[in-house]
Protein backbone atom coordinates (compact mmCIF):
# COMPACT_ATOMS: atom_id res chain seq x y z
CA UNK A 1 0.00 0.00 0.00
CA UNK A 2 1.34 3.40 -0.92
CA UNK A 3 2.15 5.89 1.87
CA UNK A 4 -0.33 8.36 0.40
CA UNK A 5 -3.17 5.82 0.41
CA UNK A 6 -2.27 4.81 3.96
CA UNK A 7 -2.44 8.44 5.14
CA UNK A 8 -5.84 8.90 3.46
CA UNK A 9 -7.16 5.72 5.02
CA UNK A 10 -5.94 6.65 8.52
CA UNK A 11 -7.38 10.16 8.20
CA UNK A 12 -10.76 8.74 7.20
CA UNK A 13 -10.75 6.27 10.10
CA UNK A 14 -9.84 8.98 12.60
CA UNK A 15 -12.59 11.19 11.22
CA UNK A 16 -15.16 8.41 11.65
CA UNK A 17 -13.97 7.67 15.17
CA UNK A 18 -14.34 11.35 16.04
CA UNK A 19 -18.00 11.24 15.00
CA UNK A 20 -18.74 8.52 17.54
CA UNK A 21 -17.15 9.97 20.67
CA UNK A 22 -17.34 13.24 22.49
CA UNK A 23 -13.99 14.87 23.01
CA UNK A 24 -13.02 16.37 26.37
CA UNK A 25 -13.31 19.79 24.71
CA UNK A 26 -16.89 19.08 23.57
CA UNK A 27 -17.94 17.79 26.98
CA UNK A 28 -16.32 20.73 28.80
CA UNK A 29 -18.23 23.14 26.58
CA UNK A 30 -21.54 21.52 27.50
CA UNK A 31 -22.79 23.60 30.40
CA UNK A 32 -25.83 25.76 30.98
CA UNK A 33 -25.39 29.29 29.75
CA UNK A 34 -27.41 32.45 30.33
CA UNK A 35 -30.51 32.90 28.22
CA UNK A 36 -30.21 36.23 26.46
CA UNK A 37 -33.09 38.62 25.89
CA UNK A 38 -34.89 37.78 22.66
CA UNK A 39 -33.70 34.16 22.40
CA UNK A 40 -36.32 31.75 21.11
CA UNK A 41 -37.35 28.34 22.38
CA UNK A 42 -35.82 25.55 20.30
CA UNK A 43 -39.16 23.69 20.23
CA UNK A 44 -41.91 26.30 19.90
CA UNK A 45 -40.13 29.51 18.90
CA UNK A 46 -41.52 31.61 21.77
CA UNK A 47 -39.29 34.25 23.38
CA UNK A 48 -37.88 32.36 26.38
CA UNK A 49 -37.47 35.24 28.82
CA UNK A 50 -41.09 36.39 28.39
CA UNK A 51 -42.47 33.54 30.50
CA UNK A 52 -42.35 32.38 34.12
CA UNK A 53 -41.22 29.03 35.45
CA UNK A 54 -38.16 26.85 35.05
CA UNK A 55 -36.41 26.70 31.71
CA UNK A 56 -34.28 23.98 30.18
CA UNK A 57 -31.20 23.56 28.04
CA UNK A 58 -29.64 20.53 26.42
CA UNK A 59 -26.80 19.45 24.21
CA UNK A 60 -26.74 16.76 21.59
CA UNK A 61 -23.77 14.42 21.38
CA UNK A 62 -20.71 15.94 19.75
CA UNK A 63 -22.22 19.42 19.60
CA UNK A 64 -21.11 22.52 21.48
CA UNK A 65 -24.31 24.44 20.67
CA UNK A 66 -27.00 24.49 23.33
CA UNK A 67 -30.69 24.09 22.61
CA UNK A 68 -32.66 26.39 24.92
CA UNK A 69 -36.30 25.95 25.90
CA UNK A 70 -38.96 28.28 27.33
CA UNK A 71 -40.08 25.62 29.78
CA UNK A 72 -39.04 22.29 31.21
CA UNK A 73 -42.08 20.82 29.51
CA UNK A 74 -40.84 21.85 26.05
CA UNK A 75 -37.36 20.58 26.85
CA UNK A 76 -38.70 17.17 27.90
CA UNK A 77 -41.00 16.99 24.86
CA UNK A 78 -37.83 17.30 22.75
CA UNK A 79 -35.58 15.16 24.96
CA UNK A 80 -38.03 12.25 25.29
CA UNK A 81 -38.94 12.16 21.60
CA UNK A 82 -37.59 8.85 20.23
CA UNK A 83 -36.01 10.76 17.34
CA UNK A 84 -33.80 12.73 19.76
CA UNK A 85 -33.62 10.72 22.99
CA UNK A 86 -30.61 8.60 22.00
CA UNK A 87 -28.62 11.67 20.98
CA UNK A 88 -28.88 13.82 24.12
CA UNK A 89 -25.55 14.24 25.91
CA UNK A 90 -26.44 16.61 28.74
CA UNK A 91 -29.47 18.53 29.98
CA UNK A 92 -30.00 21.30 32.52
CA UNK A 93 -32.99 22.80 34.35
CA UNK A 94 -33.43 25.61 36.84
CA UNK A 95 -33.35 24.69 40.53
CA UNK A 96 -36.59 26.28 41.67
CA UNK A 97 -35.58 25.81 45.31
CA UNK A 98 -33.25 28.80 44.90
CA UNK A 99 -34.82 30.61 41.96
CA UNK A 100 -37.84 32.92 41.73
CA UNK A 101 -40.71 31.39 39.74
CA UNK A 102 -41.46 34.49 37.67
CA UNK A 103 -37.84 35.18 36.71
CA UNK A 104 -35.57 32.14 37.16
CA UNK A 105 -31.96 33.04 37.92
CA UNK A 106 -29.54 32.07 35.17
CA UNK A 107 -27.01 30.97 37.80
CA UNK A 108 -29.26 28.22 39.21
CA UNK A 109 -29.10 25.52 36.55
CA UNK A 110 -28.66 21.93 37.71
CA UNK A 111 -28.17 18.61 35.94
CA UNK A 112 -31.61 17.54 34.71
CA UNK A 113 -30.81 13.86 35.26
CA UNK A 114 -30.34 14.31 39.02
CA UNK A 115 -33.26 16.70 39.58
CA UNK A 116 -36.63 16.00 41.20
CA UNK A 117 -39.76 17.08 39.31
CA UNK A 118 -43.22 18.09 40.48
CA UNK A 119 -45.74 17.50 37.71
CA UNK A 120 -49.31 18.79 37.90
CA UNK A 121 -48.80 21.71 40.28
CA UNK A 122 -50.90 24.88 40.21
CA UNK A 123 -47.85 26.88 39.04
CA UNK A 124 -47.73 27.64 35.32
CA UNK A 125 -44.86 28.11 32.91
CA UNK A 126 -44.77 29.05 29.26
CA UNK A 127 -47.87 27.62 27.54
CA UNK A 128 -49.39 26.44 30.84
CA UNK A 129 -48.47 23.35 32.86
CA UNK A 130 -44.79 22.65 33.35
CA UNK A 131 -42.45 20.48 35.40
CA UNK A 132 -41.15 22.24 38.51
CA UNK A 133 -37.52 21.19 38.93
CA UNK A 134 -35.58 20.90 42.19
CA UNK A 135 -32.12 19.79 43.26
CA UNK A 136 -33.41 17.88 46.29
CA UNK A 137 -36.38 15.74 47.17
CA UNK A 138 -37.22 17.53 50.42
CA UNK A 139 -37.70 20.91 48.73
CA UNK A 140 -39.68 19.32 45.90
CA UNK A 141 -42.04 17.71 48.43
CA UNK A 142 -42.49 21.04 50.24
CA UNK A 143 -43.36 22.72 46.90
CA UNK A 144 -45.74 19.88 46.10
CA UNK A 145 -47.49 20.27 49.47
CA UNK A 146 -48.10 23.99 48.76
CA UNK A 147 -48.89 23.78 45.04
CA UNK A 148 -50.14 20.24 44.41
CA UNK A 149 -48.83 17.74 41.90
CA UNK A 150 -46.89 14.51 41.97
CA UNK A 151 -43.18 13.84 42.44
CA UNK A 152 -41.01 12.19 39.76
CA UNK A 153 -37.37 11.51 39.06
CA UNK A 154 -35.81 12.05 35.63
CA UNK A 155 -36.03 8.35 34.80
CA UNK A 156 -39.77 8.27 35.57
CA UNK A 157 -40.64 10.98 33.05
CA UNK A 158 -42.08 9.90 29.71
CA UNK A 159 -44.09 11.26 26.78
CA UNK A 160 -47.37 9.78 28.09
CA UNK A 161 -46.97 11.75 31.33
CA UNK A 162 -46.26 14.95 29.39
CA UNK A 163 -49.32 14.46 27.20
CA UNK A 164 -51.51 14.06 30.30
CA UNK A 165 -50.42 17.47 31.59
CA UNK A 166 -52.74 19.33 29.19
CA UNK A 167 -52.27 22.91 28.05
Amino acid sequence: MSPRLLVLLLTALLGLAGCQEDTPETLAAQKAIAIESGEECHLCGMIISNYPGPKGQLYERGDTRTHKFCSTRDMFAFLLDPEHKHNIQSAFVHDMAVSHWDHPDEETYIDARTAWYVVGSSKKGAMGPTLASFSDEKTAKAFMKMNGGDLYTFDQLNLDLLSQMGF
